[in-house]
């Protein structure tokens, strides 16, 4: 028998001979096959039972490192709430909803409304050739605690708050990954609407901003954590108070989603590192709190204004 034709031949191409082998499984690999190891070649099936195994690099608060790089959460927040206000603009048949802060039909839908002493509990409105009734949050309606978060008065309000949102989302999403930030957010928010429901339930509010004020206070903590220097995030934030203050923005609103993102952070920084699956625990416990102050307002105005 030849040299030639006893000449093992790979294992993926049964037509190629050749004396080259993987140092892992020892099957014979040809040229095109060989990948480059520390020590000689390995086959594309140990290649891809290794990286299978690595373990996969987190943040410093547990999250996806590389999935929280590319900043998909950001992204996806920024086109929900530009996707809400063209749509917002189309119900109002109107332009000057884009530069004004009139009320269209999404808004009467969605803004946060506590309740308006004198008013019906329910708003109803034509959207799209449909008749649909939406209670306000004291009627039942939590929902507009959410939804109002996505909605914005004029496209100088919104941007200002996308603005804020690519900023600072970015660098979070990638510091927390993806999950720990957008649930931040979200709570963030949701604490800006409940502050609002406590201290000003008798106006209309909408806008990201609860949130937004929510990532300068986890923005603060977590540079604590890593030992960043906030003083650029002091300043922004001393700024944004006082041209709330100024502009007769939903004060409630703002200082409830900043201490609601303190609240986060607190969770996310104060938890052990080895125990980090703690956080979930502790953002639930702050839901139920949020949660249960709101049903205790819902039961106040009700015994108040006879909400049926």
């Amino acid at each position: 028998m030849s040299e030639e034709q006893s000449a093992p031949v790979c294992y993926r191409h049964r037509n190629r001979q050749t004396y080259l082998r993987c140092v892992r499984c020892d099957k014979p690999i040809c040229a095109d096959c060989r990948i480059d190891a520390p020590v000689g070649f390995q086959c594309p099936d140990c290649v891809a039972e290794g990286r299978r195994t690595m373990r996969k690099p987190r943040s410093s608060f547990g999250g996806g490192a590389r999935a929280g790089a590319a900043g998909t959460v950001t992204k996806t927040l920024i086109g929900a709430n530009v996707a809400v206000f063209v749509l917002a603009v189309i119900s109002a048949g109107s332009l000057a909803a884009a530069t004004t802060s009139m009320m269209t039909p999404v808004h009467w839908l969605g803004t946060e409304i506590g309740y308006m002493p004198g008013y019906d509990p329910e708003v109803t409105v034509d959207l799209f050739g449909l008749s649909i009734t939406a209670p306000v949050v004291a009627a039942g309606g939590y929902f507009r605690m959410l939804t109002a978060m996505f909605l914005h008065f004029g496209a100088i309000h919104l941007l200002f708050n996308m603005v804020v949102l690519w900023m600072l989302g970015r660098i979070l999403e990638r510091d927390l990954g993806p999950a720990r930030f957008l649930t931040a957010y979200m709570l963030s928010g949701l604490a800006g609407s409940v502050a609002v429901y406590l201290f000003s339930y008798d106006t209309f509010t909408a806008g990201a901003s609860g949130a937004v004020y929510g990532l300068f206070g986890l923005m603060i903590l977590v540079n604590r954590k890593l030992s960043r220097d906030n003083r650029g995030i002091y300043v922004l934030l001393g700024l944004n108070l006082v041209l709330t203050l100024m502009m007769g923005f939903s004060f409630a609103g703002h200082v409830g989603g900043l201490v609601g993102g303190l609240i986060c952070g607190a969770i996310l920084t104060f938890v052990p590192r080895e125990r980090r699956s703690l956080h979930w625990i502790g953002f639930a416990v702050f839901l139920a709190a949020l949660a249960v102050v709101t049903f205790l307002q819902t039961g106040m105005l009700d015994n108040r204004f006879d909400i049926v």
